[in-house]
């Protein structure tokens, strides 16, 4: 039986669950979203199923990411699954994609996971470090080895009730969806910038290009951070809430550079 999962990442952590997901179905294609931006016609994805796998941002879905469901038609597909990578909370951002799927072809998903991973948005919250991010990750991974098990057997699994992330998506969320484009707004640059230029080569929607060896931010953002968590000499800052600086930073160990290239098809 053939999957195709559909994903986006920043940080690393939906990537290295899709691919564990992958590995574990066997026949899978990995689809990252952002390199379906430019076309904008609708998915319809030739497999028997399909899924999504993708990080929380205010207890919802990254806008690229809600966008790109409401063009995803699952008429072909025969069981559907979404998986969800939180730091914190996260089971509203599974209610969303079930809310877009029921008004746009009256289904919902068939499963749907919300798991824990590192959280990685520092002005939120130091990133975990050592033997505690090495615990979460090794909890996760025993997650997903159960997840593909469920997704195999095709198991349908709901995505649970959760009040608290509810309430949260509520009052965060709609702000956030209204406005993250341009929040690009609160990057700044620090003189210890070595105009490598990785910031741009991992932007998975290419929202940054580099003028006069500094990084410029041109408001598709989707916050993500993989500028801020790349760069080799945490010269990139996000001057919001309790800001970025000495507040750590954090990649999943298997997310490369050229991963994040990828997402925009390698340009």
């Amino acid at each position: 039986m053939k999957t195709i999962i559909y994903y986006f990442t920043g940080t690393g952590n939906s990537l290295a669950a899709a691919r564990k997901i992958a590995a574990a179905l066997g026949n899978t294609e990995l689809v990252p979203v952002a390199s379906l931006v430019q076309r904008p016609e609708r998915v319809v994805p030739a497999s028997d199923r399909v899924g999504i796998v993708s990080p929380v941002y205010d207890a919802g879905v990254p806008r690229i990411m809600a966008e790109f469901a409401e063009r995803l038609n699952l008429s072909r597909a025969g069981y559907t699954f979404a998986i969800v990578t939180m730091g914190g909370t996260g089971v509203s951002a599974l209610h969303q994609l079930n809310g877009i799927f029921q008004k746009g072809q009256g289904r919902k998903l068939d499963a749907a996971f919300a798991v824990k991973m590192p959280g990685n948005f520092p002005p939120v919250g130091r990133p975990p470090e050592g033997g505690k991010k090495d615990a979460i990750l090794k909890a996760a991974d025993r997650q997903f080895a159960i997840i593909a098990q469920t997704i195999d057997q095709g198991i349908t699994v709901p995505p649970g009730i959760s009040p608290v992330s509810s309430l949260m998506r509520c009052l965060l969320y709609p702000p956030f969806i209204k406005n993250v484009h341009t929040m690009d707004n609160s990057f700044a640059v620090e003189d210890t910038c070595t105009a490598c230029g990785t910031c741009a080569k991992v932007c998975p929607v290419g929202n940054i290009t580099m003028v006069k060896e500094r990084p410029s931010w041109h408001h598709t953002c989707e916050l993500c951070c993989a500028c801020l968590h790349f760069c080799p000499a945490e010269a990139i800052q996000l001057n919001t809430m309790k800001g970025t600086k000495g507040r750590g930073r954090y990649l999943h160990p298997d997310l490369t550079v050229e991963d994040m290239k990828a997402q925009r098809g390698g340009s």
